[in-house]
């Protein structure tokens, strides 16, 4: 069989480095050939750009990529298929399961389904996803039984439908019990692996395994959470994989983060960060996680309740303004991950607002909106258009801060808390006030569109305050007299948070708290890769 067009696997998937860690890079289109069977065999995550680089030499030597060669080049493209490239990933693992079918692969094969299941369009596979990936566990446990499927083949089968299930979780009837039944189902995964784990194959599998168990008992048992991650990453290392296991940190540092452990979470992080000198480094949108995962670290781990700053509160604060502009870096490029880039400018164009720096903030704060509109993620728009208005306002340009205002208070509205769409929209009058226009105290509805009595005197009353604190402070800042941020945008919901209590975000965390969207796509775990 002929070899398709090295283009096949150019799809988010970065350039070759010589700096890998692999020695040099040979010339020979064999030599290469052997360099990507090597990096496939061992799981490695450059592995896609290794096979573009034989696939060439290859083609331009006359020669083609057999079957089996063809189906594993694909997929390894499909599991470096991020970001913008991410819904290529389905059709490529789809193409090289009828591959490893022709080259009599049956177990390979169907491990490429059922990585195209859960790749699938959208944000996760759906119901009738996991029933099809159910079915393919039965046919890898089949196949496993009369020599035709590998331990660490129908092990991966299993963890993948593990996955699709526990994307389900918040779905189910009865979650808890749910989430319990999959833990049972991990455990006696990881007791059917465990004898083999002498197949670094399999070693792999048993990490991410490990991983995914972590995740799915991090809300319920964040001690047990923590002897799981801990065993997926001495897993992956005795697997001997040198390139970083940035899920399994993330992770891990998150459950830390919870539980109060903020020094050895900021050191685990800074480990994953400075992992590129001896190995292979994070990918970048990789990397952009763990800056703003170790910001957050660093953002939480200082003493609750000064009120003067000491010399190490200031010296984290400055090393937190330091990883979020790194973490923008990290995030620029067509490839990258929108949510995770948007997310980052929105935190720095913050921090730099809360410092004075507005004219920064608001091009930063302008950037990010865009990438929320596709996420569908309320509480990220509204918190970022917040800021655009507050930034605005102390710019001089009441009129536009009053629009962002007004288009933030909108979109509040439809949240259970009227509070936050109530206090919104006297912002944008407040705002239209200092424009000269009329600025009337918004009415504050509750369940049923009913007027919250209670909600409108606690807005009225803001309103009063405010109109005495504006007499008081008359030519003071821009910003209706106050020296610092309206004190209401540090309480809008957090923006870009786990959508239920057994997904993940972008800093690794597992069910947290706060308004989402219905429709806010978490991060999941990527196992098996």
């Amino acid at each position: 069989m002929s070899s398709r067009s090295p283009d096949e696997f150019r799809l988010g998937v970065r350039p070759y480095d010589r700096k890998a860690g692999i020695g040099d890079e040979p010339e020979d289109p064999h030599e290469l050939l052997h360099r990507a069977r090597l990096l496939t065999a061992h799981g490695h995550p450059w592995a896609g750009s290794a096979w573009e680089r034989a696939a060439t030499a290859l083609q331009r030597a006359g020669g083609a990529l057999t079957p089996g060669d063809h189906a594993d080049a694909l997929d390894a493209t499909a599991l470096d298929c991020r970001g913008a490239a991410r819904p290529a990933a389905g059709p490529l693992f789809f193409r090289a399961a009828d591959l490893h079918e022709q080259a009599g692969r049956r177990g390979k094969a169907l491990v490429s389904r059922a990585r195209a299941l859960v790749a699938g369009p959208g944000p996760g596979p759906g119901a009738t996803a996991c029933a099809r990936l159910a079915e393919l566990c039965e046919r890898a446990t089949g196949l496993h039984r009369i020599g035709q499927a590998a331990v660490a083949e129908t092990a991966t089968v299993r963890l993948l439908h593990g996955r699709a299930r526990a994307d389900l979780l918040d779905t189910a009837p009865d979650p808890t019990a749910e989430a319990a039944a999959l833990r049972a189902e991990l455990t006696r995964l990881i007791t059917f692996a465990a004898p083999h784990r002498g197949d670094p194959a399999v070693l792999r599998v048993l990490a991410d395994t490990r991983a995914l168990l972590g995740r799915i008992t991090a809300p319920d048992d964040p001690s047990a959470a923590q002897a799981h991650l801990r065993a997926a990453l001495d897993d992956h290392r005795s697997g001997g994989r040198l390139w970083p296991a940035t899920e399994h940190q993330l992770l891990l540092a998150a459950v830390l983060r919870a539980t109060g452990a903020h020094v050895e979470a900021a050191a685990l992080l800074r480990a994953a960060l400075a992992s590129g000198v001896t190995g292979p480094p994070p990918r970048p949108t990789d990397r952009a996680r763990l800056c703003l995962a170790l910001a957050r670290t660093v953002a939480g781990s200082g003493e609750q309740g000064r009120t003067t700053p000491g010399a190490e509160e200031v010296e984290g604060d400055g090393e937190r303004l330091s990883l979020l502009a790194e973490a923008v870096r990290h995030t620029d490029g067509p490839a990258q991950d929108i949510r995770v880039g948007a997310l980052a400018r929105l935190l720095l164009g913050v921090a730099l607002a809360e410092r004075g720096r507005h004219g920064k903030a608001l091009g930063l704060l302008e950037q990010a909106l865009p990438g929320f509109a596709e996420d569908g993620d309320t509480a990220a728009r509204v918190r970022t258009r917040a800021w655009r208005a507050e930034c605005l306002l102390h710019l001089g340009e009441p009129g536009r801060a009053a629009r962002e205002y007004a288009l933030a208070a909108a979109e509040a509205r439809s949240w259970d808390d009227p509070r936050h769409g109530a206090a919104l929209g006297l912002r944008a009058a407040h705002a239209l006030g200092l424009a000269g226009t009329h600025r009337p105290v918004p009415e504050v509805h509750g369940a049923g569109g009913t007027v919250d009595a209670d909600a409108k005197a606690e807005v009225e009353a803001e309103a009063e305050a405010e109109t005495e604190a504006e007499a008081a402070a008359e030519g003071g800042a821009p910003g209706g007299g106050a020296q610092g941020p309206w004190p209401g945008l540090r309480e809008l919901p957090e923006p870009c948070g786990p959508p239920g209590r057994y997904q993940v975000d972008v800093y690794g965390e597992v069910g947290g708290a706060g308004q989402q969207a219905d429709t806010a796509p978490g991060t999941r775990v990527q196992g098996c890769e």
